[in-house]
């Protein structure tokens, strides 16, 4: 075959692809094809594909805002844009990275989105929103976090990368929207993948603005179209679709229990960020002023949303009453009164009293104070009660700024305790000491993915504390806080007898 035959060939095939003619093909193709090796042909074929994507019915044009009627056309959109992302260079990609990441680091942005999310979502408050907006645009890693692996030895040289899965659908929560949806762009795009977000129904409008955004600005960068796309209604049942579409590659679920349990069940890679009930412990060789400030800054952070807050206090009772007094100090309202404590239990609890009343989630400590008959001072932010270690405050998870404190002879005994109320979530623990045997040995036995060691909660997810930022903390499946190489596939790449050196 001459370059004449080549060439029309190529054009009898990308002919297919789009509305033109062969013989237009022909002029566009022989114009590029100079000398048509593979390079020159993939990249006229990926030209091609990405007009008949956004000419395709239903699709979103270059410019569009990534959103889609059915989840049909949205996995179908981000398939195609896959196939399109893989003659992206990894330069292409770290600009794409840069850009989302300018794009939700301007304050105006930012202070959209978090004022959205309150006041769709009536969860959350709105300067803790833009603290972990911040810093999922600026801590979560991009293509810098995919490093690879080299081995060298008399049998030549072994490779060990990371390659994108292909088309991955992530499940976002409604008390995080705009954080997981930041996080999981960055970290999903920057391993290779298109991503198809499934928002809680609650968080719709806010899920839907942030997408649109990554497109927009992805499409100013010169970036394939459809690389991040999401359905214009949520719903349980576009949930379903996507769970089981075989076009989707792996599933990340970032909820509740129930739906991290289907998409481990699904025979598809998953992965799964589930609830925790975080413990806080306290011995007696803490720093207790420190400690007491550190825990009702985590326990009010957000309102109490991020499954990482502190949930119960476990302390020993030498130092129980020096720290109460201290975290009375630093914002909390302590319950002493036996009605009042009933009737906040009655509130905040379901009918069966198994886990929150729903309609409190994310609610700040006023208003559910409030509620109960109590007007509370501006600068209370978290309500404090004396509990037994069975009550349901210290047994479920509350998501909302509520702090049972439970009275403990001894600091083994607080450990213990500790890892019993978690419940083998394997998600978050704290613990107040200078004793770093007792440290060590909550540590080991608890096996949380994060443990914070005299700090606040909000430290293991990078505000304040050292270690990148994610909103997506898979302890069920084990990625432990994910990051790009999460979202990736590990390859190994063989030369043998050669480019061994030493």
């Amino acid at each position: 075959m001459n370059d004449i035959e080549i060439t029309q060939a190529v054009s009898r095939v990308l002919s297919k692809y789009s509305k033109t003619s062969p013989e237009t093909a022909v002029q566009s193709a022989s114009a590029a094809v100079t000398t048509p090796d593979r390079d020159s042909i993939e990249a006229i074929v990926a030209s091609v594909l990405a007009g008949r994507q956004s000419s395709a019915p239903g699709a979103s044009p270059a410019t569009g805002d990534g959103a889609f009627a059915t989840m049909d056309e949205a996995i179908a959109a981000a398939k195609q844009a896959q196939i399109q992302y893989r003659h992206c260079t990894m330069q292409d990609r770290a600009s794409f990275i840069d850009g989302i990441r300018k794009l939700f680091l301007q304050e105006e942005v930012l202070q959209t989105i978090s004022r959205m999310a309150v006041e769709e979502t009536g969860m959350g408050n709105y300067a803790d929103k833009l603290v972990k907006n911040r810093v999922a645009a600026q801590k979560t890693p991009g293509v810098e976090d995919l490093l690879t692996c080299a081995q060298s030895g008399d049998n030549g040289l072994t490779l060990t990368e990371y390659s994108a899965f292909g088309v991955i659908g992530s499940i976002t929560p409604t008390t995080n929207p705009t954080e997981t949806i930041i996080n999981n762009s960055i970290g999903m795009l920057a391993a290779g993948n298109t991503v198809i977000f499934s928002p809680h129904p609650r968080s719709r409008n806010v899920s839907l603005h942030c997408v649109a955004l990554i497109n927009q600005r992805l499409a100013q960068l010169g970036a394939p179209a459809n690389l991040v796309v999401t359905v214009s209604k949520p719903s349980i049942d576009n949930t379903n679709a996507l769970i089981n579409d075989p076009r989707v590659n792996m599933l990340v679920a970032t909820g509740g229990p129930a739906i991290v349990k289907t998409v481990m069940s699904s025979g598809k890679k998953a992965i799964g960020a589930g609830a925790g009930n975080p413990p806080a412990v306290v011995d007696e060789t803490a720093n207790i002023e420190k400690a007491a400030r550190d825990i009702i800054n985590g326990c009010s952070f957000d309102n109490n949303l991020p499954c990482v807050a502190e949930k119960e206090v476990i302390v020993v009772n030498d130092v129980a009453d020096y720290l109460i007094h201290c975290m009375k100090k630093s914002g909390a309202l302590l319950l002493c009164d036996k009605q009042h404590i009933q009737q906040l239990q009655s509130l905040v609890l379901n009918e069966k009293g198994t886990g929150p009343n729903t309609a409190f989630v994310g609610k700040n400590a006023r208003y559910i104070l409030q509620k109960i008959g109590i007007d509370a001072p501006e600068e209370v932010k978290v309500i404090l009660i004396e509990t037994e270690r069975d009550h349901p405050f210290v047994v479920h998870e509350l998501m909302m700024p509520i702090l049972p404190v439970v009275r403990v002879e001894n600091v083994d005994e607080a450990i213990d305790l500790a890892v019993k109320v978690e419940h083998g979530n394997r998600h978050t623990a704290m613990m107040h000491s200078t004793n770093v045997e007792k440290l060590t040995r909550m540590a080991r036995l608890i096996q949380t993915t994060i443990f914070v060691k005299n700090g606040p909660s909000y430290a293991g997810i990078g505000v304040g504390g050292e270690g990148h930022a994610t909103f997506t903390i898979a302890g069920p499946t084990g990625e432990g806080l994910t990051s790009a190489r999460t979202f990736a596939r590990h390859r190994r790449c063989v030369m043998v007898e050669a480019l061994n050196i030493r």
